[in-house]
């Protein structure tokens, strides 16, 4: 019998497994899919001459992650690498925003959109230098984050505390407006919101904005060499060495609780695993509950509280196999690992308010990324392997462009759509499509079928939004992996502080295992209320 069972091999259950099995605990990871990872794959399915990230393909909170850090992934042969420049945001006018390595260098680029931006930039920065460490740990923690959170506090004393934490709850076309007199900072800012659900005039899109933008300064846009699965066969090496046991293709159905407590699991083929001491999921919250448990076993108002619960957009995404660079017209963008495709803020805007209505957007906002730029191992010398995704409404009303897009996502709206997204490109990079020699169409049921806590091709396990952070995610009064069943811990991006790969949330699941607090009963009277 195991100390405890893992249900999902994503980046967060394999982080919550390492960590259980360097306190000692014997731990076993139970995959539905053949193989881990979750949304941290790659594989040469588009082209046998490329390697291609399923999905998730840069990561700058990997980069910055303290708990990734702490279990030195590069003793298991994980290596980063860098493109050239981070990121850049071409417009059709020939100008391109750009965020470069050196903060120098991105403060020089913006003083050519307006005098002062350069400046603005810097100032932005040092704030955030000043403030890294803290932030990071108190973000990458278990809420709330009481010694981070007092360090912060000590530092932001005072009218200038106040006057930074009003900037962090704007809007992010308000931030860039009061930051910046030109374009070039405020699509940085902008772009890098519009990675989550957050729309350019969404409270707190700013501050996730600037996050993003600074973790991009101070720690790039970086991919694993090899591909994004050499993330997740680090981590696995790992565990294993420390005698973690991974049994993938085995899809578990239900945590078996009795007298409150999990004490383990059944999978689709019937057999039962016990857990000693603890089951810990890295699912989606309302699969944990609904799906998993049962609500026999669950407080009424947690199961309102789930009718409430909001996805974050749905995806679309395209792989492609390119016999060359791509011929970008701003000179800006040769050379970034990672694009934006947006004709300005208002661009964002009206993509944002379309996907509102449940339109499909006719001018997508796409993020590309040029893999090869960032990893010469990806593909042959002289050739790109590159992707793009944008974003979708989870309940598609109708067609903002002329192609009748329903939402069923057969054979013909997949091709209509990826037709659409390189449209959007060819306009800034003439000739793009006549380099593909490949591609493959990923639309959002084919992203949920390759990994279930995608839902619809969200992303992020639940909507980035203020109303279900902290606090109110996965639902209100949670905003810890603790659930209502005692030695059931809640480890995906479903709990916060939510997506992105930085292992937190299995991290904070595993600790909450091994130094249980007296919370579960807490959790049981306020879900009843």
């Amino acid at each position: 019998m195991p100390d405890a069972v893992v249900i999902g091999a994503g980046p967060n259950g394999l982080v919550a497994a390492n960590l259980l099995a360097d306190a000692g605990w014997s731990v076993e990871v139970l995959e539905a899919q053949e193989e881990p990872g979750g949304a941290v794959r790659s594989d040469r399915g588009v082209h046998p001459d490329h390697v291609s990230d399923l999905f998730s393909a840069f990561y700058p909170l990997a980069a910055a992650s303290p708990v990734l850090a702490a279990l030195d992934l590069a003793s298991e042969g994980l290596r980063w690498s860098h493109a050239p420049r981070v990121l850049a945001h071409p417009l059709p006018d020939g100008r391109c925003a750009v965020l470069e390595r050196r903060a120098e260098d991105t403060c020089a680029g913006l003083r050519g959109f307006a005098d002062g931006d350069g400046a603005s930039w810097a100032a932005l920065y040092r704030t955030w230098q000043r403030l890294e460490p803290d932030l990071l740990r108190a973000l990458f923690t278990p809420f709330p984050p009481v010694r981070a959170g007092l360090r912060l506090a000590a530092k932001l004393r005072g009218p200038d505390g106040l006057r930074l934490a009003r900037s962090l709850a704007l809007p992010v076309r308000r931030l860039g407006e009061e930051e910046f007199a030109g374009e070039g900072g405020r699509l940085l800012l902008a772009g890098n919101a519009l990675h989550a659900d957050l729309a350019p005039e969404a409270a707190g899109s700013g501050g996730f904005g600037w996050l993003m933008s600074m973790l991009g300064q101070s720690h790039g846009f970086p991919v694993p060499v090899g591909g994004a699965g050499a993330l997740t066969a680090a981590l696995v090496r790992r565990l294993r060495r420390r005698g973690g046991v991974l049994r993938c293709g085995e899809r578990v159905t239900s945590v078996v609780v009795r007298g409150g407590t999990a004490v383990g699991v059944r999978t689709a083929g019937g057999e039962a695993v016990p857990a000693r001491r603890a089951v810990l999921a890295d699912t989606s919250a309302p699969a944990l509950y609904r799906e998993l448990v049962g609500e026999q076993h669950l407080p009424s108002r947690l199961l309102r509280d789930l009718e409430r619960f909001q996805w974050d957009f749905a995806t679309f995404k395209v792989d492609w196999a390119l016999s060359g660079p791509v011929p970008w017209a701003a000179a800006g963008a040769v050379g970034a690992g990672t694009v934006h495709l947006a004709d300005g803020v208002d661009g964002l805007t009206r993509f944002a308010a379309q996907i509102a209505r449940g339109l499909v957007p006719d001018e997508p906002f796409v993020l590309f990324g040029q893999m090869t730029t960032a990893d010469p191992s990806r593909s042959p010398a002289g050739t790109e392997s590159a992707w793009a995704y944008t974003h979708l409404p989870q309940h598609v009303a109708a067609d903002a462009g002329p192609a009748g897009i329903t939402g069923r996502w057969d054979p013909r709206e997949q091709e209509a759509m990826a037709d659409r997204v390189e449209h959007r490109i060819e306009r800034l990079a003439p000739g793009f499509r006549s380099l593909i020699a490949a591609r493959r169409v990923l639309a959002p049921p084919t992203l949920q079928a390759l990994d279930e806590n995608l839902h619809g091709g969200a992303l992020n396990n639940g909507t980035t939004a203020l109303h279900q952070q902290t606090v109110f995610r996965p639902t209100p009064g949670t905003g810890r992996p603790e659930t209502p069943v005692k030695r059931l811990y809640l480890a995906s991006a479903a709990a916060h502080p939510g997506g992105g790969v930085h292992g937190a949330p299995g991290a904070n699941a595993a600790r909450a295992a091994l130094s249980p607090r007296p919370l579960h009963a807490t959790l049981h009277r306020f879900q009843r209320l």
